[in-house]
């Protein structure tokens, strides 16, 4: 009989080691730390390196109380090896005025942007926090990283304190034509003191049940102001595999991403919300939206 070491020679021999339990290419962390600028930590257990930057350059207060970086104001990018490179997840800290360039640093970068929210309440400046990911060569994804990073300083370089608002006035009063919005989007408007909404449904499985648009599964969009100083926001539903084009769509056509996060659990498939914002002449607003929708759709 063989003994269970034998057995285990004998199914190396033949090449039946298993795919799952090859040893993963080993990170070169040096490059990663030579490409961030930033010096980074190892975790021999996880197989993870980890770099951090932690946000001094402005002055944070939570609920009344200086908060310094170590209390979770800082950003960090992981990298873990993998067959064909690198798998990278991180946090990155950012003010409302930083949101916006950064996601687009990431994303011109081919990094994936996963999450937007807050950490805290009665912040003063909010704070935000924006998940990143991606796989491949890893000097590749520590550009994205310092592509981000570097994209908030110039933002900061420029503004040292964080901004209050977004370019471009919206009209006090709202007198939005609602025809030309319906005749973008193909579908009824709603309409109401001079505002202008559009919803679109879609549907999921929740315990069993079909759930819809009026259950709060569904994409809407409303306009405010004029016809010529416009604002629009809204909510896009997504399945995780349309993320990004719709996150691509919306910035490359200068529409502000405000949050990305789930609105519920056990649907299938899973749904993820996308809040925007975005301020212009209605109609332009109106084809900017409308090309993100039909980019989701073009999803396969």
């Amino acid at each position: 009989m063989f003994r269970p070491s034998c057995i285990a020679i004998a199914l190396t021999a033949a090449g039946f080691v298993s795919v799952a339990h090859a040893a993963d290419p080993a990170l070169d962390t040096s490059a990663i730390e030579s490409v961030t600028g930033l010096k980074g930590t190892y975790n021999e257990s996880e197989k993870v390196f980890k770099v951090s930057k932690p946000r001094n350059d402005v002055k944070v207060s939570v609920d009344g109380w200086a908060m310094p970086p170590f209390m979770g104001l800082t950003s960090w990018a992981a990298f873990t090896p993998m067959k064909d490179g690198a798998m990278l997840m991180g946090d990155t800290v950012l003010f409302e005025d930083e949101v916006n360039p950064a996601m687009s640093a990431a994303l011109d970068a081919g990094l994936q942007v996963t999450a937007l929210h807050n950490h805290f309440f009665f912040d003063q400046p909010k704070v935000y926090f924006m998940h990143i990911s991606g796989m491949g060569d890893a000097r590749k994804l520590a550009s994205g990283v310092k592509a981000v990073y570097d994209r908030v300083a110039q933002v900061r370089a420029a503004q040292p304190a964080p901004t209050t608002r977004f370019p471009a006035d919206i009209a006090e009063t709202s007198s939005i034509t609602p025809g030309p919005i319906q005749a973008v989007f193909g579908t009824k408007v709603q309409s109401d003191n001079g505002m202008a909404k559009v919803v679109i449904g879609l549907t999921a499985q929740m315990h069993g049940k079909t759930v819809g648009s009026d259950m709060g599964v569904n994409t809407w969009a409303a306009f405010g102001g004029s016809d010529e100083q416009a604002v629009v926001g809204g909510d896009f539903a997504m399945r995780e595999d349309e993320l990004q084009t719709v996150l691509k769509t919306l910035r490359g056509e200068g529409i502000h991403i405000v949050a990305i996060h789930q609105h519920m659990t056990y649907e299938k498939p899973r749904i993820l919300f996308l809040h925007y914002w975005g301020k212009g002449k209605a109609v332009d607003l109106a084809m900017s939206v409308k090309k993100a929708l039909n980019a989701q759709r073009a999803v396969k």
